[in-house]
């Protein structure tokens, strides 16, 4: 490296040290910033000049260098040691620093421009903020609902994967005792049979096997449109041709299975954890309380209401043993 690479290398780790991110630069570090920078500046300078010629901006000479100072603030901002030199950072801010001014001060001085009398426009010209400034063309096009719903339209695709695969765990589970069953059935011996598949369904019929497929082709639609999408009993039963009882005994089974499916396998441990929240807490039992042993009549029993129990007193009746209670009946 030259000498002048070296002092620059140094003068912007100056600049880098002594320009916090989290606390406040004190005072000293301010002087150091500074005495940084016009050494940069003044290392540059030569470049600076340079580029100005070649760009025409001559009879801009002030402007020029206040966009090269712009040009070289943002090219330490952006300095990276492990990719290039300083040297390579700030060249590239001040080309496009002085472009983007040749292109606001003068018309496009490329010869097809001229050929069809071009005239370029800054994008950063394109709208202004209500103090009269030039919106940047990041700020317009920013959307501050794009993280919302990219998050969101992350989370319905790997919930859309987890749903797909636990349907698949209980097509495969119906499969394989659909297989069995077809397995322990007996098969008529035909003549011109067909050739006996190979695999792990070699035992059994291909017929019964493209029919049970078919089967849970129809059962795999009915699960995942009438539990995972809520389509009505209606709906399913005229797409599929199959009773509305009938869908509703597939997806009972097939809701105890999922559920089953999901607590078993890790994968889907948390949508167990999920179901489990989301079910209503179970009611406690209640026990028939024990009635209370009387010695006395029920008295509100049908049987009872047909009477009451009368005091007479001794005077009223002589013939009566005093204080013993007569019963009346008295009916209605």
């Amino acid at each position: 490296m030259s000498k002048t690479t070296i002092a620059l290398e140094a003068a912007v780790a100056t600049v880098i040290e002594n320009t916090p991110k989290d606390v406040a630069q004190t005072n000293r570090q301010r002087v150091y910033v500074d005495r940084a920078f016009a050494q940069i500046l003044k290392l540059i300078a030569p470049r600076i000049r340079h580029f100005v010629r070649q760009y025409g901006l001559v009879a801009h000479w002030e402007d020029a260098e206040q966009c090269c100072a712009i040009a070289v603030h943002r090219a330490i901002e952006a300095y990276d040691p492990a990719k290039a030199q300083f040297t390579t950072f700030v060249n590239w801010q001040i080309r496009g620093e002085l472009q983007s001014l040749r292109f606001r001060l003068m018309t496009d001085q490329r010869p097809s421009a001229k050929k069809v009398e071009a005239t370029t426009v800054s994008l950063s010209a394109l709208a202004t903020s209500p103090d009269g400034d030039e919106i940047s063309p990041e700020a317009m096009i920013e959307d501050e609902f794009a993280l919302a719903r990219t998050e969101a339209g992350a989370s319905d695709y790997l919930a859309e994967g987890a749903v797909s695969e636990l349907i698949d765990a209980y097509v495969d589970q119906l499969r394989k005792v659909g297989v069995e069953a077809l397995r322990r059935r007996p098969r008529v011996k035909k003549a011109d049979a067909p050739v006996r598949r190979q695999g792990p369904f070699k035992s059994v019929d291909p017929v019964e096997m493209e029919k049970l497929e078919a089967k849970l082709l129809r059962d795999r639609e009915i699960v995942e449109r009438r539990i995972f999408e809520t389509a009505t009993l209606d709906e399913i039963s005229n797409d599929t041709g199959v009773t509305k009882e009938r869908i509703r005994q597939i997806t009972k089974t097939a809701t105890k299975m999922l559920t089953e499916i999901a607590a078993e396998a890790p994968r889907f441990e948390m949508m167990a954890d999920d179901a489990r929240r989301a079910m209503p807490p179970a009611r406690p039992r209640r026990t028939a309380a024990a009635k209370p042993v009387s010695l006395l009549p029920d008295p509100t029993a049908l049987h009872n209401r047909l009477s009451h129990i009368e005091a007479i007193e001794s005077e009223r009746m002589s013939y009566i043993t005093p204080a013993l209670p007569v019963v009346q009946p008295m009916f209605h």
